[in-house]
């Protein structure tokens, strides 16, 4: 016996591909299917020491802090403070100015980009055959779009 497991999006593919399955010879209780449940809860912005997921919010912070403070530091000579507290406020006004850039377009609109693309969750199949049936059935699970799959001797 050869156990065959692919991945599936959540459609109609994969109910053909059960269907075709069953036409050729698998039987019912040898095709086992398991969907997978969405994440339920947000994504943290924060990384922690165990914990990164390659957002930075301090990078934008970090460039336009730069360019504000050599603003900044450009006007100070004409002003009273002079140039290096105009040159630190441009650079903290810079630095969160760039954060609530990123805070801005990580929750809303990447959000909204993941809602309206409507992610949905993968099904797990696993067929029990035999050996001659195998190149047949990863043909039938190639053949409506399998996202992968992988045999076991």
């Amino acid at each position: 016996m050869v156990q065959i497991f692919s991945t599936f999006e959540h459609s109609t593919n994969l109910e053909l591909a059960i269907t075709v399955l069953e036409k050729n010879g698998i039987n019912k209780e040898n095709i086992f299917a398991v969907p997978l449940t969405n994440r339920k809860t947000e994504r943290r912005l924060f990384d922690s020491i165990h914990n990164a997921d390659g957002i930075s919010l301090v990078s934008t912070g970090s460039a336009l802090g730069t360019a504000f403070a050599v603003i900044g530091a450009s006007v100070g000579f004409k002003l009273a403070w002079g140039p290096i507290y105009c040159g630190l406020i441009g650079t903290s006004a810079g630095f969160i100015l760039g954060v609530c850039i990123d805070l801005f377009y990580y929750k809303v609109i990447k959000k909204q980009r993941r809602l309206l693309r409507g992610k949905n969750s993968e099904v797990i199949l696993l067929i029990e055959c035999e050996e001659e049936q195998a190149d047949t059935v990863e043909d039938i699970l190639w053949h409506h779009y399998a996202f992968g799959t992988a045999r076991v001797v």
